[in-house]
């Protein structure tokens, strides 16, 4: 059986709260497929925490006069995982980039081993993730049911698009995960 790494991609409150303008607005549907994968994977699993950087250079200078609101200190509770998750959340990696393949997240997985990705943004954070992982030869599988994008059309053509580079990264649902996990 192949050991699965599970990378719970950026579950924060600001990707939840209903007013923020980066909201998900199925991020609770999301959550509930996080939910049921986590004890699949106890000890196999790890959060990602989107955080801005102290200071941006490059294009992500552009970015953030876009959304000046998001330039703030990683312990700012926007940043924070949700209620649900912070408690549950034993390993927490932070990232200034939307990929969250790092080498730290990369020390994690297991070359021969499977990442299994659920979380925000579908078609952002969770998209780059998985593609990057694809590229250093790791086996990627998206859980839809367990991601939210920035609204259901963005949710799809993301899902599409990943699902693009089979075998690399294979879209699937929680339910198949589990199965698999038996």
């Amino acid at each position: 059986m192949t050991r699965s790494l599970l990378a719970v991609i950026d579950m924060q409150r600001v990707f939840a709260e209903p007013g923020s303008p980066w909201a998900a607005p199925r991020y609770a549907e999301a959550a509930a497929g996080v939910r049921r994968l986590l004890p699949a994977h106890r000890d196999r699993t790890v959060f990602t925490r989107f955080v801005a950087p102290a200071r941006p250079e490059g294009a992500w200078r552009a970015y953030y006069d876009r959304w000046p609101f998001a330039l703030q200190p990683p312990n700012a509770p926007l940043w924070e995982l949700t209620e649900e998750f912070g408690g549950l959340a034993t390993r927490v990696l932070d990232a200034p980039t939307f990929g969250k393949w790092n080498p730290s997240l990369a020390a994690l997985a297991e070359p021969e081993g499977r990442l299994v990705l659920a979380g925000v943004s579908t078609d952002c954070c969770v998209l780059s993730t998985a593609l990057a992982a694809a590229d250093a030869g790791i086996d990627v599988r998206v859980a839809a049911d367990a991601c939210a994008g920035a609204d259901d059309d963005a949710h799809a053509r993301a899902l599409h698009i990943m699902d693009l580079y089979r075998p690399l990264v294979r879209v699937t649902t929680v339910d198949e995960l589990l199965a698999e996990a038996q």
